[in-house]
């Protein structure tokens, strides 16, 4: 594997600040100089890597953030033996998370979500959101859920961490991450067992 170039690192750099900016304090109250101040990168370099400013590079910090979460949840996951282990899993690495954080980070792109922005950031929200869905839904299924249920309950999932995780951060507290996984996994326990093959 190589090494990353010092372009190539400072292009991160600025991606990682703006995705912990946006994820802190949203689109609106990010600015420019935010992002140069917490990157440590040169005001130049912004331009010469995100020549469309500010939209893009939250565009791009989104989707990093996006797929960041990913992995750090599938790699949560990767040995549960249910579903409910499962849920428990992401419960608590993001609770781990929000608390670590002096609960100021709650989920990465849900700041940006509630404001209104640029067509090019909503567009990169909804995206991801609909990965998240997606990402969801295939983790369910796989645990023998069928397709249009675990597409729902990905959805009812979804909704009602991403719930939770404002709530904690509100109230500093994992209560609300703690009891909406139980809820959850008292959902999952009622379906039916899939059959062995």
């Amino acid at each position: 594997m190589t090494e990353p170039t010092k372009g190539e690192r400072t292009k991160k750099k600025l991606v990682d600040a703006t995705a912990s900016l946006l994820r802190r304090q949203g689109y609106h109250a990010t600015g420019l100089s935010d992002i140069v101040e917490e990157s440590g990168a040169p005001r130049g370099s912004l331009y010469f890597y995100f020549p469309d400013g500010k939209d893009e590079l939250a565009c791009a910090a989104l989707a990093a953030s996006g797929v960041e979460w990913r992995a750090r949840i599938g790699a949560a996951v990767a040995d549960a033996r249910d579903l409910g282990a499962a849920l428990d899993a992401v419960v608590t690495l993001l609770a781990d998370d929000l608390e670590a954080s002096g609960w100021q980070n709650g989920c990465p792109v849900a700041a940006v979500a509630l404001e209104s922005t640029s067509r090019r950031v909503h567009d990169a929200v909804a995206a991801h959101y609909a990965a998240w869905q997606s990402t969801v839904s295939e983790r369910i299924a796989a645990f023998g859920v069928p397709k249009p249920v675990a597409t729902q309950l990905a959805t009812v999932a979804l909704a009602a961490i991403e719930g939770a995780l404002l709530l904690a951060k509100v109230h500093k507290s994992r209560e609300p991450l703690v009891t909406v996984g139980a809820a959850l996994r008292a959902m999952v326990a009622t379906l039916p067992k899939p059959r062995k093959r």
